[in-house]
């Protein structure tokens, strides 16, 4: 079934109105201010360069107004991944710079309809703390489509 890019489109601007609407979160875990920056937004319709399917990225931005909820309200963390990734573009001997990349999730069962989603943030570096990612935490259920409602709502 293909995606009418009218209703693509609507989902597109009504996430980034919400999403914009706010620079910064306050998270209670972190006692600072998670930013919203356009990183974030882009990593909602892109991934490893190239652009998510029209489905998974409506789903994404469907979640995105309960991932702004679960950052204002989290208290407890569940995951925490650290590293060195590669940032930036190549040079001309075809490296990439690394730095020391920080992942947190949070995981949360939250809405009306009681959907249990991960939300991501990150840091690079000595940088700002920001909003990467949300998702939902367990597979749907077949023909299940979180997208379909929840935004307006927000």
């Amino acid at each position: 079934m293909d995606i009418n890019i009218e209703y693509f489109n609507q989902k597109k601007e009504k996430a980034r109105a919400i999403y914009y609407t706010q620079k910064t979160i306050y998270s209670p875990y972190f006692k600072s201010d998670i930013v919203l920056n356009s990183d974030g937004f882009h990593h909602l319709q892109f991934s490893a360069r190239r652009e998510r399917n029209k489905r998974e990225q409506i789903l994404k931005f469907s979640l995105l107004p309960l991932a702004l909820k679960v950052i204002r309200n989290s208290g407890t963390l569940q995951e925490i991944r650290r590293g060195f990734a590669p940032i930036g573009k190549t040079g001309k001997d075809g490296l990439k710079k690394t730095k020391n990349v920080e992942f947190w999730t949070f995981i949360a069962i939250i809405g009306d309809s009681n959907i249990k989603i991960r939300v991501v943030l990150k840091r690079v570096g000595d940088g700002n703390i920001i909003f990467w990612s949300v998702m939902p935490d367990s597979n749907l259920k077949r023909g299940q489509k979180l997208y379909t409602d929840g935004i307006e709502d927000e």
